[in-house]
């Protein structure tokens, strides 16, 4: 009575494992081609002014953004913050903004993205404040000052890079409205600082 030889019985399990390993590898190409395949779809719908399609295929990246490159999901976060504030959705946009600002913190366009949606959201603080009753308006300065900081130092990063008579007034004014002398006062120390490393491309390559 003959035996299996060893090594081919073995060989088998040996063959099944690969196998598996060769199946996973091409499932998880395929995966990464379908998302870098929706990530050129996406962005020439945004090219072509395309919001509702953009939005609809930027949604679907969003689960598997990690299978893009590392530069790519950086571009693709900057992209769909801007879908969605275009969207009239900044709660959402500051969340994807907020992502490529940590990642590339000296991209002033993005600060100046969430600047203008803190300051947006100051300004009704501030209207409020104005309205409130006397035992509600260290509450209410309080909310207006937290997003009035955060607004302040997104702007100033944009007016150090990019100069404007409006962004520079809209500084201005929050610090007034805060009354933080103190931080109007060092305002063009801090930009002429910030002014040293400006980026205005991203770039996914």
């Amino acid at each position: 009575m003959e035996f299996p030889n060893y090594i081919t019985v073995m060989r088998i399990p040996a063959l099944i494992i690969l196998f598996i390993a060769f199946a996973f590898k091409a499932s998880a190409q395929q995966a990464d081609t379908t998302v870098y395949d929706r990530y050129l779809d996406f962005n020439l719908a945004r090219l072509d002014g395309d919001l509702p399609k953009a939005f609809e295929i930027g949604k679907k990246i969003l689960p598997n953004v990690d299978k893009l490159a590392p530069k790519e999901q950086i571009s693709f976060y900057n992209s769909i913050g801007k879908v969605y504030e275009d969207s009239d959705q900044p709660d959402a946009a500051e969340l994807y903004y907020k992502k490529v600002a940590e990642a590339m913190p000296d991209y002033y366009v993005v600060h100046r993205a969430l600047g203008y949606i803190y300051a947006d959201r100051a300004k009704r603080l501030f209207d409020e404040l104005n309205t409130a009753v006397a035992d509600k308006k260290n509450e209410a300065f309080t909310k207006y000052k937290a997003e009035a900081e955060l607004a302040a130092i997104h702007l100033e990063k944009a007016q150090a890079c990019d100069p404007s008579d409006e962004t520079l007034e809209l500084i201005k004014s929050l610090y007034t409205n805060m009354k933080d002398e103190k931080g109007l006062k060092s305002l063009n120390k801090r930009i002429k600082e910030k002014s040293k490393t400006c980026i205005d491309i991203l770039s996914d390559q």
